[in-house]
């Protein structure tokens, strides 16, 4: 949900912040107070381009802050690690956009900036705004297609006919691929057969390419090796003065004092492991020395090694195992080729039996989605009707298209407002009101499917009367049992049922207009509700009728 939503200089607007709570949130006010100032701010945060003439006079820059509290945040989680930002903490996420009158405009998610097209991908995992703005999801043939087979629950349908999907996909490339060779099929196979002898004589492994790397270093440092071991076995076996003469000395002294102090013997018995222990450490170090002296031309053929892997690394790495890939996909090519007449043979052969396969579970899924497609058609159609539209019908047009990822239908959703104006695309539909009025019968049956947290209504009480006012906020009363709801609206029949009750009010103060917003309650909401019923002058009359309403709406 929407907790908190702050705004600084934007317009009318010095600094409010107002603290949005669950369920259906009303907003009131006069019009030109500043009511949709509120919207433009949340346009803002969701990715809408900023103009600086926004920027509230006397001021050099303006901002908006959002701060959602998530109590799941794995699905956005995903969108952020995409974008290289970090996941959401604690559940909250926090959005700040800035105007700057001398330059341009800064957007940050959690303290991290963002481009535009980020905050956009962000807020339509957010919110959803209906009225006069752009930011409207449900107009997207694409969202259109999720809703519907989330109304019937055709999740399960959807597998098998991905995975033939990509499949086909997969051949459709490695056709491609041999079809594109052209003429010069001979040169490229002598290409190819000279890149498959040449790596498969070099005969690489990243085992053996460390052991020559390592093996080649101790013999370029042969002499100083040498020279350490040297002095290493002098000092252990062949100096006059040696570790084993000492020793000896130990031992012999060891041997007598045996006689007289018993426990002698086993330091005499440690000290001889240790004498033998030094002779066989001498005794190796000779003969690794040995080993390197012996054979000068090893060092020949480790140089010629080392630089075999040092220029396929150059010509196909720039590791053994990028070079080791390249041989195995020139060996598949080299195959391809060689046999590429019948190779495509067997992949058209393939492909048929995939592309079958595709058809027939995508008649499934569109079988599924005619079906689904009636009762959504049906059950929208009864939701408008309450909604102002007596003879106003809903209708899901399902259009055949080429296979794509998700099908091979196109999902349209179709809209007649007045009986013998034919159904039209609801995109196509002129009047923000009846499009406000359409999506909250939408909402109203897919509450529990739509996986966007808040719902932002404006103008969805337009050009209706006070009849159809209350049943609109009482479909909004409903959806706002799944959903946060943030509603702007001009009547008291609407605003009645709201949860929670904001005023938008302008004041002039100090040669300044300034736009607040207030929290409303107890009497201070009556009053607002008896404004909306009779204006600026109110009576008691007006006044027990707006106490009325909510007594009724509360009881």
């Amino acid at each position: 949900m929407l907790t908190t939503l702050r705004v600084k200089n934007l317009a009318l607007v010095e600094d409010t912040r107002v603290s949005f709570e669950s369920g259906l949130n009303v907003i009131t006010g006069e019009t030109g107070a500043g009511k949709s100032i509120l919207m433009g701010a949340l346009g803002l945060l969701l990715g809408e381009r900023a103009d600086k003439s926004l920027i509230r006079a006397g001021a050099d820059q303006c901002s908006a802050e959002a701060v959602f509290l998530l109590p799941d945040t794995s699905l956005l989680d995903a969108v952020l690690d995409e974008l290289g930002l970090d996941p959401i903490e604690d559940g909250q996420l926090i959005i700040r956009r800035i105007i700057k009158a001398q330059s341009g405009t800064q957007a940050l998610v959690n303290d991290q900036p963002v481009t535009l097209q980020a905050l956009k991908r962000i807020g339509d995992y957010l919110v959803d705004m209906h009225g006069p703005y752009d930011h409207q999801s449900l107009l997207s043939n694409d969202v259109q297609r999720e809703i519907l087979d989330a109304f019937g629950d055709l999740t399960e349908l959807h597998s098998p006919y991905a995975t033939s999907y990509q499949a086909l996909r997969t051949l459709d490339g490695r056709i491609a691929d041999v079809e594109a060779v052209g003429g010069n099929v001979g040169e490229q196979i002598e290409i190819l057969s000279f890149k498959v002898k040449e790596l498969e004589e070099a005969d690489l492994s990243e085992e053996e390419e460390e052991e020559v790397t390592q093996e080649h270093a101790v013999f370029g440092h042969a002499q100083r090796i040498m020279e350490l071991a040297n002095r290493a076995a002098l000092t252990l076996t062949e100096d006059e003065m040696s570790v084993t003469d000492g020793l000896a000395s130990v031992l012999r002294a060891l041997e007598e004092l045996q006689k007289l102090l018993p426990e002698a013997g086993d330091w005499r018995a440690e000290l001889e492991e240790a004498s033998t222990r030094v002779r066989e450490v001498s005794a190796a170090i000779a003969l690794r020395v040995d080993n390197i002296d012996a054979d000068p031309g090893r060092l020949e053929w480790l140089d010629q090694r080392l630089t075999t892997y040092q220029r396929m690394k150059r010509k196909y790495g720039p590791t053994v195992a990028d070079a080791l890939t390249q041989l195995e996909q020139a060996r598949n090519r080299l195959e391809d080729l060689q046999s590429r007449d019948e190779r495509l043979e067997e992949l058209r052969k393939e492909r048929k039996v995939v592309l079958k396969e595709l058809e027939q579970h995508g008649a499934t899924l569109r079988q599924a989605r005619k079906k689904a497609g009636t009762k959504l058609a049906k059950a929208i159609t009864a939701e408008l009707t309450e909604l102002g539209f007596a003879h106003g019908r809903f209708g899901v047009e399902i259009i055949p298209c080429e296979p794509g990822p998700s099908g091979m239908d196109l999902v349209e959703f179709m809209f007649e407002p007045n009986v013998g104006e034919g159904m039209r695309p609801l995109r196509q539909i002129a009047s923000s009101g009846e499009i406000s009025r359409v999506m909250l019968a939408t909402k109203a049956v897919l509450a529990r499917h739509d996986r966007i947290p808040v719902l932002v209504f404006d103008e969805i009480d337009a050009n209706i009367g006070g009849e159809t006012g209350g049943a609109v906020g009482r479909k909004l009363s409903t959806v706002a049992e799944h959903h946060q709801i943030l509603c702007i609206t001009h009547l008291p029949q609407v605003a009645m049922y709201g949860a929670y009750h904001y005023a938008v009010r302008k004041r002039v103060e100090d040669q300044r207009t300034r736009t607040d917003v207030v929290a409303l309650d107890g009497e201070a909401r009556v009053e607002e509700i008896a404004r909306m019923l009779g204006g600026r002058d109110m009576t008691k009359s007006t006044l027990a009728h707006a106490r009325e309403m909510l007594e009724r709406v509360a009881g």
